[in-house]
């Protein structure tokens, strides 16, 4: 069955195309045709010692990739093609994969490793394969080091595969023994170590129960901390991220530990690498992700047999933990604001500062204010850039009453350094500042303003003058404005921007056509912050938001005029006009609000509309989201009057609903269709058949990415609510499928938290479809079609009830359905409301609710099943 490979595998990685393509198109017809041959003469390639390496890489990567993919139904489909293999050809590749861990060559060990890992993660859950793990043990204890050091390896793969429920836990004690020992001082091979390190960090998931005994955490806490002090950086390295994840999964039995771990990590961040600093700061940072919680979660108020007690292990090391922290700040590299992706020691500090103080408030503020004192005017450009980075990364957290006094201080001092500090590190981290400035302490909620009538000049002038500084500066003055503007969102109808308007939007429009507006963000930066500032302008400036309607429009036909461009611009081109569709949006969303200036809008409706089918012809997906999202909003302002549009807009929406790759287009297409029905009502009648064709095979394929299900069931509810009883063709469809997702999401009995919150965002849709079709309904003579679909409807409303994990939007809404179903269908449901288990209970739950929004849904639920209980 197997066949020579060698060859085609080393022409699949030529230098020439021509030579490349034939040989991927000869795998291709090999895969296609002969499926266990094409596995086995991979496998057998790859246990071959006389074979290159190259080819024997090559032929354990593709090997990989026919058991496992990216998408979900993909992979589906792998796995179960896997697992109807003839088992004679199944032992032969797996009895290939094991021999190859003795293999001398490491990139073929290594590659055995990976694909050995993806047959375990689709057999040992269908309880297959039962001996591997005593295979890879006993392997454990050859001599041959690269043996040994292979088989760890693949026990961590392995662990990253699977569940832990998937392996009992006599063979969790036996593989960390195993890993443990190989990771122990005594073992002399580096790479052994090394694996087995790595191999610890993926099993640390299986080891609840060890981490339960006091005797085995000990000595594996013993030993991680030993490795941190190997003499080898990569193990150091690989210790320490063993202890950031220990610090996050077994934060409850770190105390008796908590002080070496102090001194090993501050010895690191002091003295070591920066690949092993880094990770010894990243543990006290996933230590304040877990107190945040916790402290979250509880409020703060802990009783004494608290079950998730908060061991404030931060507020006991702040006062030699923000020292250590402070020293990093000052270890700044040259060009770390030209890179987007910089990450140095400098930042993890101050990012650990910023957790830091948001675990411990107020305390953080003695301990930081004299080293800003001691460092803000330094003569050396670090010293002042830490200080402000220090103070700009403590600003959450701490309360405003603590902070305003010395930002009062400070302020000035900043506003004088973005203009006049000679270093640009300086300045972009002091704009950064200010944003945080704005951002936590300036708003309707804090109660001493900070910007008043007699610094707001000065602050607006200063940032629209950094606007012209270089790249990175201008991208963060851009960001303080937007928080600047944001604080004035609620100040009703006069404020404090307005005598500036004209200038910042001016100011603004200049930065996005810098040249150099592609570096740092700069151009989306400025789009953004344009967007704020119209979204939270007052009726003051309406006129200018409606002059500005002609401008963006202005922008975007140039955009659409240009001819030819290369692959490049194509993409630059693209983007822009995200950005314009994207601020047309937040425009048409500011002018359609009120009555006058929604009047003024409309004069542009036609050709604004014209401009978004334009763009969508440049046929690109990220262009269609923002595109379709504005033509959401221009629909909404427009009203009835959008049917003009839909004739040449429908094909669109077509493509928008059939885009299962880009899913999240999908979803917003099916946002847009609810937005037209609520615009047009019955007037979107002609296009539903297509519509509900279209959502009815978007919720039937397994290709769909799941999170756009939900939006698409709300979505029937619009339909029927635009378009009434005569929905009713499509109830014999709708309904079912309403149904048996009804079922799916009743229980969630054992899912983890992602899953629950998915689940109710199902249920809240399948409920406002309910609510949808039963409003649409209503004083029809169609109403009694309902009828058979009420007991269904009730049961699932008692499993919701019964289940006690709803989330309060869902409760909110199955409230809701229960009076819309009694309202709609009067005293044929009065009678199935009194038998259902649990409408009272949960009618009374809700009206006792601290919510408001539960409470008043339930008040008027209560009214309509007493209507119809009377009748």
């Amino acid at each position: 069955m197997a066949m020579e490979v060698t060859q085609v595998l080393l022409n699949a990685q030529a230098v020439d195309s021509t030579v490349r393509k034939h040989a991927e198109e000869t795998l291709k017809q090999f895969q296609e045709q002969n499926l266990p041959g094409f596995l086995l003469s991979l496998s057998g390639e790859l246990a071959s010692e006389e074979k290159p390496v190259e080819s024997r890489k090559l032929a354990g990567l593709v090997l990989k990739n026919a058991l496992d993919a990216k998408e979900q139904h993909r992979k589906y489909e792998l796995v179960q093609r896997w697992l109807s293999l003839d088992v004679a050809v199944k032992s032969q590749i797996k009895a290939f994969l094991l021999q190859t861990l003795s293999s001398t060559s490491s990139d073929a060990r290594s590659t055995a490793s990976q694909v050995i890992a993806k047959v375990a993660g689709i057999e040992l859950p269908q309880k297959q394969w039962p001996e591997l793990i005593g295979s890879l043990l006993s392997n454990v204890h050859q001599v041959p080091p690269h043996v040994k050091q292979a088989t760890l390896e693949t026990l961590g793969y392995m662990c990253e595969e699977i569940v832990p429920d998937v392996i009992d836990q006599d063979q969790v004690n036996k593989i960390l023994t195993a890993v443990v020992q190989g990771m122990n001082a005594n073992e002399g091979n580096t790479e052994v170590r090394l694996a087995a390190t790595r191999a610890l960090y993926n099993a640390l998931g299986f080891a609840q129960v060890n981490f339960s005994n006091d005797m085995e955490r000990d000595y594996i806490m013993r030993v991680v901390c030993e490795a941190t002090l190997s003499p080898e950086v990569k193990i150091r390295q690989a210790a320490f991220e063993c202890l950031v994840s220990i610090g996050s999964a077994y934060y409850e039995k770190l105390a008796p530990y908590i002080q070496d771990i102090f001194n090993i990590t501050s010895k690191a961040v002091r003295e070591d690498e920066e690949p092993v600093a880094l990770q010894a700061i990243e543990f006290w940072s996933s230590i304040c992700d877990e107190e945040i919680d916790i402290l979250e979660e509880y409020g703060g108020d802990f009783t004494a047999d608290s079950d998730v007690p908060c061991y404030y292990f931060i507020k006991q090391a702040l006062p030699a933990l923000v020292p250590m922290l402070l020293e990093t700040l000052l270890k700044q590299e040259e060009d770390q604001d030209q890179d987007e992706g910089a990450w140095n020691i400098a930042m993890a500090g101050g990012t650990c500062l910023g957790l830091v103080a948001r675990t411990v408030g107020d305390d953080i503020v003695p301990l930081i204010m004299p080293f800003i004192e001691e460092n803000i005017t330094k003569a050396d450009w670090r010293h002042r850039e830490a200080a402000t980075y220090a103070f700009g990364s403590i600003l959450e957290g701490p309360s405003p009453d603590k902070l305003t006094p010395i930002v009062n201080v400070a302020l000035n001092f900043m506003l004088t350094a973005l203009t006049k500090d000679p270093n640009s590190h300086v300045k972009d981290t002091t704009a950064w500042t200010l944003g945080r400035i704005f951002e936590f302490l300036h708003g309707s909620t804090v109660e001493t303003p900070i910007i008043t009538p007699s610094n707001c000049q000065q602050i607006i002038t200063v940032l629209l003058q950094s606007m012209k500084d270089a790249p990175n500066v201008a991208e963060k003055a851009c960001g303080a404005l937007y928080f600047l503007a944001q604080g004035y969102e609620d100040v009703g109808t006069t404020s404090p921007l307005t005598p500036y308007f004209q200038e910042i939007v001016q100011s603004l429009l200049n930065v996005t056509h810098r040249e150099d507006a592609g570096e740092s963000r700069l151009r989306t930066a400025a789009y953004e912050t344009l967007n704020e500032v119209v979204r939270c302008s007052t009726d003051e400036t309406a006129r200018l938001v409606v002059e500005l309607v002609q401008v963006i429009m202005t922008e975007l036909h140039n955009t659409l005029e240009a001819q030819k461009l290369s692959s490049d611009d194509r993409e630059k081109q693209n983007e822009l006009h995200g950005l314009l569709c994207g601020c047309l949006q937040v425009i048409i969303q500011k002018l359609g609000a009120s009555e006058p200036t929604k009047y003024a809008l409309m004069q542009y409706a036609d050709q604004i509309m014209n401009l978004f089918l334009r763009v969508f012809a440049c046929r690109s997906a990220t262009v269609h989201e923002e595109a379709m999202l504005a033509i959401g909003a221009l629909a909404y302002a427009t009203g009835p009057n959008f049917a003009k549009y839909m004739p040449d807009f429908y094909k669109y929406l077509e493509m928008g609903l059939q885009n299962f790759e880009e899913y999240q287009v999908c979803a917003v297409t099916v946002g847009v269709v609810g937005d037209i029905c609520r615009a047009l009502e019955d007037k979107i009648l002609p296009y539903c058949d297509g519509i509900m064709t279209l959502l009815l095979k978007d919720l039937s394929s397994n290709q769909l990415h799941r999170s756009v299900k939900p939006p698409i069931f709300s979505c029937f509810g619009d339909i029927s609510l635009a378009i009434g009883e005569n929905f009713e063709k499509y109830l014999m469809y709708a309904m079912p499928m309403l149904q048996s997702a009804a079922e799916l999401s009743a229980h969630t009995s054992g899912a983890d938290d992602e899953m629950i919150e998915y689940t109710n965002l199902l249920r809240n849709g399948i409920l406002e479809a309910y609510s949808g079709i039963f409003q649409g309904f209503k004083n029809s003579p169609k109403t009694q079609l309902l009828i058979p679909y009420a007991p269904h409807i009730l049961q699932f409303l008692d499993s919701l009830y019964l289940e006690k994990d709803m989330d309060d939007i869902v409760m909110k809404t199955a409230i809701g359905v229960l009076g819309d179903l009694a309202d709609t269908l009067g005293s044929n449901a009065g009678s199935l409301i009194q038998q259902s288990l649990s409408s009272k209970d949960f009618l009374n739950e809700c009206l006792s609710s601290e919510d408001h929004l539960i409470k008043e849904s339930a008040e008027w639920a209560r009214l309509a099943i007493s209507r119809a209980i009377s009748v």
